[in-house]
């Protein structure tokens, strides 16, 4: 009885990971595109991105989980704290909203792939603009495009936008779909990390009860 706990334990807290990790929802509808484009109306204004480019890929949605590629140029000068009115630096201002970013993140299912410092100028570019001297790069992981767009209407994530726009000098992001990775996927990472904890509880079971 006791090694099948162990082993039942581990499987439905994978089944439970599973749950949280993967979309079970489809693809959106064109209700939901509507609604969604509605509640964000007015946002777009003054940002220079355009709602149509927003529509075109929400409607191409397949229901899958995405990456969505980041390049931040930080405020490294000092701005004032729209909290205390103080004087900071306004890099300290976006690692702020970047954690109130991360933990929507989790709670809509996704979560960081990568995140980095640039360490040089461009080594191979051409037909682009000059390098704004980017200072970090996120890779962000989405369950799905509707859990982005929850994430984006998330009162949390309103409350912190301040703090991106006065800690953030210029940005793009947009969005990818893994073709080739030499990453190991959570849904692995997980699985083998509960059959390990399963492996050796039921070891130190059987020596117990030796």
């Amino acid at each position: 009885m006791t090694l099948w706990m162990i082993w039942g334990t581990a499987l439905l807290a994978y089944g439970l990971f599973r749950i949280w990790y993967d979309n079970w929802s489809g693809p959106l509808k064109p209700a939901e595109i509507d609604a969604i484009l509605a509640q964000l109306a007015g946002r777009f204004e003054g940002t220079g991105n355009s709602p149509d480019v927003l529509r075109t890929f929400l409607e191409a949605d397949d229901g899958r989980e995405f990456v969505m590629l980041n390049l931040v140029k930080a405020q490294m000068e000092q701005v004032e704290d729209p909290k205390t009115g103080q004087m900071v630096q306004g890099f300290d201002l976006l690692k702020r909203y970047s954690k109130r970013f991360i933990t929507v993140l989790f709670r809509t299912g996704g979560h960081p792939g990568m995140v980095g410092r640039k360490v040089g100028g461009y080594i191979d570019a051409w037909n682009t603009e000059a390098d704004p001297d980017w200072t970090i790069f996120g890779l962000m992981r989405y369950r799905s495009r509707r859990d982005m767009m929850k994430l984006v209407m998330d009162p949390a994530f309103m409350e912190g936008h301040p703090d991106k726009l006065l800690g953030t000098l210029a940005t793009f992001s947009f969005p990818t779909q893994r073709v080739v990775s030499f990453y190991v996927s959570p849904r692995v990472t997980v699985a083998l990390l509960l059959a390990l904890l399963a492996a050796l509880a039921h070891i130190i079971w059987l020596t117990c009860s030796a």
